[in-house]
């Protein structure tokens, strides 16, 4: 009978290790999807996410265009000048720039020897520290394993190596899944 028992947990572990990814990646979507679609409440379900994407892009062609570039440039000096806004703004603004700006961050995985047996991988986000009286150091960023954060160390240049032969995406990837997911995969 234990057998039995034994059996039937293994199948429902192994259902749960199917059904919990799919079910939870299907949550996330369908909420960011409801999320956006509420933001321009219509009542046509899929219209308000239609048209918060339109206006995304509408935004984006103004921005591009060389007279409306003073409006743009106008408004955001007048965000920086709040002393709260300055910082939720900013700090925003570079998270973003770093994964989808055209001076993409996360574009150089490196490997950092920590000591004789130990090794980080991270992704250098500046690699010139003078402004800090550190010229032999690069600003390399370690995200945490299953979490949307990370920390930040200055490191001595000859303790880096860049990593080739693997996507950045990949590297990210395995780095947060906390070394679970392989690199080179998917």
């Amino acid at each position: 009978m234990a057998f039995t028992y034994k059996r039937i947990l293994s199948y429902f572990l192994r259902g749960l290790l199917f059904v919990t990814p799919v079910v939870v990646t299907l949550y996330i979507i369908i909420q960011t999807i409801l999320f956006l679609d509420n933001l321009i409440p219509v009542s046509i379900p899929g219209i308000g996410i239609l048209m918060v994407l339109a206006l995304i892009t509408f935004v984006g062609y103004l921005a591009s265009l060389f007279f409306a570039k003073p409006l743009f440039d106008w408004l955001e000096k007048g965000l920086v000048r709040i002393p709260l806004v300055n910082l939720i703004y900013t700090s925003i603004k570079d998270l973003m720039g770093a994964f989808v700006g055209e001076k993409k961050k996360f574009s150089s995985p490196v490997k950092v020897q920590i000591s004789d047996t130990l090794i980080r991988l991270g992704f250098i986000t500046q690699d010139d520290m003078s402004m800090v009286g550190e010229v032999d150091m690069v600003a390399v960023y370690f995200p945490h394993s299953y979490n949307v954060s990370g920390n930040v160390f200055l490191v001595p240049k000859d303790k880096v190596t860049p990593l080739t032969g693997v996507k950045n995406s990949d590297v990210m990837k395995f780095m947060v899944s906390g070394g679970v997911s392989p690199l080179g995969s998917h």
